[in-house]
C-alpha cells in the first residue's frame, strides 16, 4: 500500500497525539507545549486552575499576559493585574507586565516556535501559525486544563491549502491576502479546518506578515493557520536571538488536502471590509473618497515593527488631515523602543498623531470610541456592530497603508494613488532589540502569597442537567450572534470579568438591556440561527447566561470555541433537524425536553421538545461525544477535571 503524503498540519497534530487518530470530524487529543491567557479572560482561567489543586504548571512555557484591561478609572484592573502577577509568581508562570505588550505580537517575539503546540485563552492564538506553530484560541477553562497538563480535545479538523502564487506589488500587503480569503470564504469558511499556506508565494512573506494572515484566519472561524518554517522564520528567530529553535518544516510534496484554494498575488490589490463583518470586502478603488473621522494602527494583527515602520515613514514631513484624529498603537515594547530609535515616534508626533500604550485598546472597546456616526478605518481585525464602544461608528478594516493614506487625505484613498515612493524597508532587521525586563519570572517554588481584590468573587457553583428540563425561549436571535453581541467588552464591562455575578447583568445587554432580568427568574432556553458565538473566545459569553439560568442553546449551527465553552459550563448545545422549525419559536415560549438526562446517558442523538400550545413536537440533535455529554450531565467540566485529576494522583 502506497502511503499518501502529509500536510504540515497533520505533522504537527501526530507529533503531540495523545488519544484517537487524525481522522477529519472524529475527536483527537492533543498533547499541549505552550500555553498563554490575558488578562480580560486570565483572571477566571487562573481562578480554575487554582480550583484543580494543581501548584505548578506542568506545559513547557506558561505565559500570563497584561493587555487588555489597561484603563484604570477605578481599582478593579489593578487588583487584577495584581492578583495574576502574584497568582503566576505562586504557579510557576511567567507574567508579561501591563505595558509590555500584546499577548500575541510578545508571545511571536519572544516564545514561539515551529513545530510547537500553543494553547491560548484568547481567539487569536493563532497569529503564532506565522511561525509554523500549531496555535490554537480556547476557553480558559481548556486552557487552565493545559497548564495542568491534561491534554486538549477537539475535533480533527479538515484541511485547506491555500496557494499563493507570485508576488505582491507595492501598496499591497498580507492584510489584503488574508482579506481577500475572507471575502472568497466568509466569515464560516473556515469553521471546521485548519488552513494551512503553501506556493511560491509564502517564501516572498516575513513572519511578521505571515502573522498578520494567520492572526485574522480566527475571523473565517477556523479551528487556526499555519505557515511552513523556512528560511524567512529562520531569519525572524536569530533577529530575536532565538536561532537555536529553528528548525525547517514543511508539508510533503505529494501531500493530500481536503480542500483547496489558490490565489494569485500579482493581481491583488488594495482591499477593505466595510462595517460590520470583517468579509464585507471590497476594493479601496470602489468606496474611496468616503470621509473618514478616525484612522487606528494597532492592534495584534498590525502593530509590529515594520508596520509602524512603514505608518512613519508614510507620514514622514505630512500631516494628518485636519478632520482626522489618528491614533497608533505600537504592538509590544520592543516595538515601542525600535520605532523609538529609529525615530518613528517622532515622525508620528509631529505629523499629529496620538500615541497609546502597547495594549489592545481600541480594538475590544477599551478607549477611543469614535464619534457618533463616525467612519472609522482601523489595521485591527474585527469590525462587529458596537465593539468599537459606539453602537452606530461605521467601523472599516484595512492595511497599515490604507489606513495612513485616509489620515491624510481625510477620505478612503488607494494608497497606490498617493504621490509618494513606497517605502523601502526590509522584511526583518538584522537584530531585534532584546530587553525582556518586562516578563517576570515565578517563584522558584509553590507558597507566593496571591492577592486577591473585593472585585473577584468565587467561581459559582453550577448544578447537574436535570431529569427533566422545562424551560422558557428568554431570546430568539438571527445567524452570526457574536460573543461581542452575548457579553459586549469596552471599558465598562471588561473590569467586571472576574466579578461574575455583576458581569452577567450585561448579558446581551446591546441587543435586550431586559435580559438579564427576565433570564434570572427561571430556566432558560436560547434560540439562534447558524454560526452561533463567533468571534472571541471569552467563556464568560457562555458563563454568564449559565449563571443566569440558561440550560440549552438551540441553533442552526455553532462557533468551535464557543460551543465548547457551552458545554465546559453545562449549557447543553443543540442543533435544529430542520431549517423550518427555527421560525415558529417566539420568545416566550414554553418547552420540555423529558427525561433529557436519561437520553444522554443513553446516547440519542435526536431528543423530542414539546412546547405548551404547539400542534406537534420537534426533532432537535445532540450531537455530543460521550465525554461532552458526560461534562454536561455534570452540570460542568471543571468538576469532572477535578475528580478525574484526583483519580490520577491515587493512581500514582
Amino acid at each position: 500500500m502506497v502511503s499518501q503524503g502529509r500536510s504540515l498540519a497533520t505533522k504537527l497534530i501526530e507529533a503531540h497525539l495523545v488519544e484517537g487518530r487524525p481522522i477529519a470530524g472524529t475527536e483527537i487529543a492533543i498533547r499541549i507545549d505552550q500555553a498563554l491567557t490575558q488578562d480580560a479572560t486570565g483572571t477566571l482561567a487562573a481562578l480554575q486552575f487554582e480550583a484543580l489543586g494543581i501548584d505548578r504548571a506542568r506545559c513547557e512555557v506558561a505565559v500570563s499576559y497584561v493587555d487588555h484591561n489597561m484603563l484604570q478609572a477605578g481599582p478593579e484592573n489593578a487588583d487584577d493585574h495584581r492578583f495574576l502577577r502574584s497568582f503566576a509568581s505562586s504557579h510557576g508562570i511567567r507574567f508579561s507586565r501591563p505595558g509590555n505588550g500584546i499577548c500575541h505580537q510578545v508571545h511571536l517575539e519572544r516564545f514561539g516556535l515551529p513545530g510547537k503546540t500553543l494553547l491560548g485563552s484568547d481567539s487569536h492564538t493563532p497569529t503564532g501559525g506565522g511561525l509554523g506553530m500549531l496555535a490554537i484560541g480556547a476557553g480558559g477553562l481548556d486552557v487552565a486544563l493545559a497548564m495542568a497538563g491534561q491534554p486538549f480535545r477537539l475535533p480533527m479538523p479538515q484541511i485547506l491549502r491555500v496557494s499563493l502564487l507570485g508576488r505582491l506589488g507595492p501598496c499591497v500587503t498580507a492584510k489584503d491576502i488574508i482579506l481577500d480569503v475572507l471575502r472568497r470564504l466568509g466569515t464560516r469558511g473556515g469553521v471546521g479546518k485548519i488552513i494551512e499556506y503553501s506556493g511560491e508565494g509564502v517564501a516572498t512573506l516575513s513572519v511578521p506578515e505571515r502573522a498578520t494572515i494567520a492572526n485574522m484566519g480566527a475571523e473565517l472561524g477556523a479551528t487556526t493557520s499555519v505557515f511552513p518554517s523556512d528560511e524567512q522564520t529562520r531569519r525572524y528567530l536569530s533577529a530575536q536571538g532565538r536561532s537555536d529553535g529553528w528548525r525547517p518544516l514543511a508539508a510533503d510534496i505529494d501531500a493530500i488536502y481536503d480542500h483547496e484554494l489558490e490565489l494569485d498575488l500579482t493581481t491583488l490589490e488594495p482591499l477593505i471590509a466595510l462595517p460590520h463583518s470583517p468579509d464585507n470586502v471590497v476594493t479601496v478603488r470602489s468606496v474611496a473618497g468616503t470621509p473618514v473621522q478616525q484612522v487606528a494602527v494597532g492592534s495584534c494583527t498590525n502593530s509590529s515593527y515594520r508596520d509602524l515602520m512603514i505608518a512613519a515613514k508614510m507620514l514622514d514631513g505630512r500631516s494628518v488631515h485636519p478632520d482626522v484624529s489618528l491614533i497608533v498603537s505600537p504592538g509590544s515594547r520592543q516595538a515601542f523602543l525600535m520605532a523609538e530609535v529609529a525615530g518613528a515616534i517622532e515622525n508620528f508626533i509631529e505629523a499629529g498623531a496620538r500615541i497609546l500604550e502597547s495594549a489592545c485598546g481600541p480594538c475590544i472597546g477599551m478607549g477611543q470610541a469614535p464619534a457618533t456616526g463616525a467612519v472609522s478605518l482601523r489595521s485591527f481585525n474585527r469590525n462587529f456592530a458596537g465593539r468599537a464602544g459606539t453602537p452606530d461608528a461605521r467601523v472599516h478594516l484595512a492595511s497599515v497603508e490604507t489606513c495612513i493614506a485616509a489620515a491624510l487625505t481625510g477620505a478612503i484613498t488607494d494608497p497606490r494613488d498617493l504621490a509618494m515612493t513606497y517605502p523601502d524597508l526590509p522584511a526583518v532587521p538584522a537584530r531585534y532589540v532584546v530587553d525582556d525586563r518586562g516578563i517576570l519570572a515565578p517563584d522558584a517554588g509553590p507558597g507566593h502569597l496571591v492577592v486577591r481584590g473585593p472585585n473577584i468573587t468565587p467561581l459559582p457553583e453550577l448544578q447537574p442537567l436535570p431529569d427533566d428540563l422545562q424551560a422558557t425561549v428568554v431570546i430568539t436571535l438571527g445567524d452570526d450572534i457574536t460573543t461581542d453581541d452575548i457579553l459586549p467588552a469596552g471599558a465598562k464591562i471588561l473590569p467586571l470579568r472576574s466579578n461574575l455575578p455583576a458581569l452577567s447583568r450585561f448579558t446581551f445587554s446591546r441587543l435586550d438591556p431586559t435580559f438579564a432580568d427576565r433570564a434570572s427568574t427561571e430556566p432558560g432556553i436560547i434560540v439562534a440561527g447558524e454560526n452561533y458565538g463567533q468571534g472571541s473566545s471569552r467563556e464568560h459569553a457562555a458563563l454568564a447566561p449559565r449563571i443566569l439560568g440558561v440550560r440549552a442553546v438551540i441553533a442552526r449551527s455553532f462557533a468551535r470555541i464557543h460551543r465548547a465553552n457551552l458545554i465546559n459550563f453545562g449549557i447543553l448545545p443543540l442543533t435544529f433537524s430542520s431549517e423550518e422549525e427555527r421560525d415558529t419559536i417566539a420568545q416566550g415560549d414554553r418547552l420540555q425536553i423529558a427525561a433529557v438526562s436519561a437520553a444522554l446517558r443513553r446516547g440519542e442523538e435526536r431528543l423530542v421538545v414539546h412546547g405548551a400550545g404547539r400542534s406537534r413536537p420537534f426533532v432537535v440533535l445532540c450531537d455530543l461525544n460521550e465525554r461532552e455529554r458526560a461534562i454536561v450531565l455534570a452540570g460542568g467540566a471543571l468538576a469532572r477535571a477535578k475528580e478525574q485529576l484526583a483519580l490520577e494522583v491515587i493512581a500514582t
